[in-house]
């Protein structure tokens, strides 16, 4: 009889999906989390053959063609003795950052972990010969931060079979990350070293890919996040594979990357842009960002973003429903670069003053933009807070909120009441003459449903 009334509920329509949304609950609300980018390439630091190398850090192997034995003599130099897994995620923590996602694998086919599944890994190959994976993994239970890894499952430029793509980029295209993964899946540069080819690449996804996958999601306690990355030559055989392995954390969620179009995984990631509202299908949606212009270290890579820029990032991307993903690229002696450092505490700064605006919030019901700011909102019993971030104050002291006819406000710090007005154009908020955070003043507006 249980087993006749479970299967009527799998038959009654929605039930799959609230399953889905009740999973997903957590992350809608946590909003900021950190992506960390580390591996052998922080070594080299964008600089081969004494030369900078174009392109992002992490793929420089990729760009400079560098053969495998050369780059495992590189992993020689990667020992990260400062490494302090409970200062990363007490930073994250500190930042208002509700989880975290590293690069367990990514393309040079390097882990961070010990695995059985492939000696090209830091317990096996490196002088540092410990689990970078488990102290990160005690310090997230510690601090109560979801648990994330990163996972090339397609693209490995050292374990034999893994597929090389080349890289791409987005510009130009009316679905800029739809059309950068679909390109990555069909263009194949070839590889570079004989040493790649040895093997197939069914032989890859069965010898090292589904055991690494294994051993992630079983040697670590819970884990809340599979990021996969590039389907470069995957198929839905491969995919499959791989996908049949989430059943060992049922509560895990996923992103859009293991294979189009038939695994979409439960949210996307537009990468390194915030999209347009018109560019929005109602789907849950990540974006991940740098802080600079590269996701692993370069030493020549300064052109770092400012807290202001950041911190409005951040509130555009929640005022539209989505998630920021912002990253961090270690040294290769394992900390994190200071410039980084130092922003992730001045947003730690706002975030623990007006988080309210930010974390659990849903996306603005406002039908049109809003040219001083952004808006952010939450049921409150019969009303509906709108949470008003200011970027640009008005300088005759009235803030116009268009489509509002009326509604009780305060600044949210303070909590100090502010008068309004009825207008044709909309509600009009009395604010100060200055305004009080020069990054993003946020008012509370209390609106009856």
């Amino acid at each position: 009889m249980k087993k006749i009334f479970f299967a009527l509920l799998l038959a009654m329509p929605g039930f799959l999906q609230a399953q889905t949304s009740d999973k997903m609950t957590w992350w809608r609300e946590a909003r900021f989390g950190m992506f960390i980018h580390w591996g052998v390439y922080s070594v080299l630091g964008g600089v081969y053959d004494g030369h900078p190398v174009n392109n992002i850090g992490e793929w420089i192997m990729n760009r400079g063609k560098i053969p495998v034995a050369e780059y495992h003599q590189v992993a020689n130099r990667f020992n990260p003795v400062k490494y302090d897994a409970d200062a990363w995620v007490r930073l994250a923590k500190e930042a208002g950052m509700k989880y975290i996602v590293i690069t367990a694998k990514h393309h040079d086919g390097f882990a961070l972990f010990g695995s059985r599944a492939s000696r090209w890994n830091v317990v096996d190959a490196t002088p540092y010969g410990r689990d970078l994976l488990k102290p990160l993994a005690e310090a997230c239970r510690k601090y109560g931060i979801r648990l994330g890894f990163y996972y090339s499952q397609a693209q490995d430029w050292n374990n034999p079979g893994g597929a090389v793509a080349r890289k791409v980029t987005s510009e130009g295209w009316a679905n800029p990350d739809s059309a950068r993964i679909d390109a990555y899946t069909a263009a194949h540069e070839g590889h570079w070293d004989p040493a790649q080819t040895t093997e197939s690449m069914g032989s890859y996804i069965d010898k090292v890919a589904v055991p690494q996958v294994r051993e992630l999601l079983t040697n670590y306690g819970d884990v809340s996040i599979l990021w996969w990355d590039t389907p470069t030559g995957m198929t839905d055989e491969y995919a499959q594979k791989l996908s049949a392995l989430l059943s060992l954390q049922p509560n895990i969620i996923t992103n859009d990357r293991l294979k189009r179009p038939n695994f979409p995984g439960d949210y996307k990631t537009p990468e390194q842009r915030i999209p347009n509202l018109d560019q929005l299908d109602g789907k849950d949606w990540e974006t991940c960002m740098t802080m600079n212009d590269t996701w692993g270290f370069k030493t020549n890579d300064n052109h770092w973003k400012t807290p202001t820029t950041l911190i409005r990032n951040l509130i555009d991307i929640a005022s539209k429903g989505g998630n920021y993903l912002l990253n961090v690229g270690p040294t290769p002696q394992g900390e994190i670069p200071q410039p980084s450092i130092d922003a992730l505490k001045i947003m730690g700064v706002w975030m623990k003053a007006n988080g309210e605006a930010i974390y659990g919030t849903q996306a603005s019901p406002l039908k049109q933009p809003l040219a001083w700011g952004r808006c952010t909102q939450k049921k409150e019993g019969k009303n509906t807070v709108l949470y008003l971030s200011v970027f640009d104050w008005p300088s005759d002291g009235k803030l116009v909120v268009p489509g509002i006819k009326k509604g009780k406000a305060e600044l949210l710090v303070g909590e100090k009441s502010l008068k309004t007005e009825t207008t044709p154009e909309g509600v009009v908020i009395a604010v100060p003459g200055q305004a009080p955070d020069p990054i993003a003043t946020v008012i509370k507006l209390k609106v009856s449903n």
